[in-house]
Order: C-alpha cells, then structure tokens, then sequence
C-alpha cells in the first residue's frame, strides 16, 4: 500500500475508539496472565492497514514506516505527547561501521506516518485515534541535528564502547535501553517527545477536536 492511500484510509478511523477495532481484529490486548499488549494499538492499525505483524527492522510497509504514539491529557482540553517514540534498536556493529545515511535509523524516519491515539489509562478500556501526520526528514536543521545525534552514538561506542551509551545523548534522538526489566543492556534509537510533536506538526501541544 502507498503511503497517500494509508494515509488517507487512517484519516477515517480518527475521532474512532479503538478498542473495539482490536477485539474485531482479535488483538490481544490483555493476555489470560493479565499482562498488556504494549503495542495493541499498533497492531490492530496494521491489521487495519492489512499488514500481518512484523517484526522486520525494515520500514513495515515496505516504503515507508508507521508508528502510533499516546497522547495524554495535560488538561481537560489539550492533549500532550506522552512518551517518547521507539525507532529502531540499535546493533552495535552496524551503527559502528554505517553513516547515518546508509543506516536503519535514517531508512526509518525519511518516510513515516505517525498515528496519535489518546491514552485514557492503564486499564485501555478505550482509545480514540486522534489524528494522522506524514513525514520526511527533508528539513535541512532537523536532518543535520538527526544526523549529529546518530554521528554521537556512532563516535561514541567507536571511541568508549556501547555500554556508554546512555539516555542524557541527542537533541531530538537518544539511545536508551529497551528491552525487559531494568537491567536490560539492549538499546534503541527513541524520538524525544519534543521531536515526537515536530512530527504531528502540532507543536509541544496537540488540541483536543471541538466536539458540537
């Protein structure tokens, strides 16, 4: 599928709970352990889409990648990023020897769409999609502060190894543990929250609809 046409397929779902679209779709939310699906909401938007789950380090649509990403209340009205956004993770021996143009962290951002759903609580007893945003990383300050991020964990584990790495690094992308528990020596590249709202192109803030 283009990226146009899921783009505009997604913009039907927005103002849709999508709890319900995950049970029509039987993605698991809560499992029989009572313990939640992460990434439900992301996988009931694929199923949507069409795509079967995939955990391929490649752009999940071939071309271009999706992401979907909380928003939390920060009032009655408005609507905050509420986290930041996984990337991709990072292999220390291809970070290593890649620039940032030949590496899966640009191959990942210079096509995406990002699907915002507000988060109501842990429970996720719903979720309404918020809205949808295209991007490239075709902006020349926001590619060349990307790519000096990238450039800093690549110096970085060349010059003092990959446990260096640490989550204070990048401006708009940081490396960060992933992974289960806390002692976890996975990393990522994540999208700081500030980076995460130039994306929505709502700014810090996104508005809640006026509802009539």
């Amino acid at each position: 599928m283009e990226r146009v046409d899921a783009v505009q397929r997604l913009r039907e779902l927005v103002g849709t709970d999508l709890r319900p679209l995950a049970d029509l779709y039987k993605v698991t939310v809560w499992s029989e352990t009572g313990k939640k699906n992460k990434g439900w909401a992301g996988h009931t938007i694929e199923r949507f889409l069409g795509l079967a789950l995939n955990s391929s380090r490649s752009p999940n649509f071939g071309s271009w990648e999706l992401k979907v990403i909380p928003l939390k209340h920060k009032s009655p009205t408005v609507l905050k990023v509420k986290e930041t956004m996984a990337i991709t993770m990072i292999d220390p021996v291809e970070v290593a020897a890649k620039n940032f143009e030949d590496s899966h962290l640009f191959n990942k951002l210079q096509k995406i769409v990002v699907v915002a759903r507000v988060f109501e609580s842990q429970n996720e007893t719903c979720s309404m999609m918020h809205s949808v945003a295209s991007f490239d990383l075709d902006r020349p300050e926001i590619y060349s502060q990307v790519k000096a991020d990238y450039d800093l964990v690549r110096d970085t584990m060349r010059e003092q190894g990959f446990t260096k790495l640490t989550g204070k690094m990048g401006v708009l992308v940081q490396p960060r543990t992933k992974g289960p528990g806390h002692g976890s020596t996975s990393r990522a590249f994540y999208a700081r929250t500030s980076f995460v709202a130039h994306i929505l192109g709502e700014g810090y803030s996104v508005p809640l609809p006026v509802v009539p």
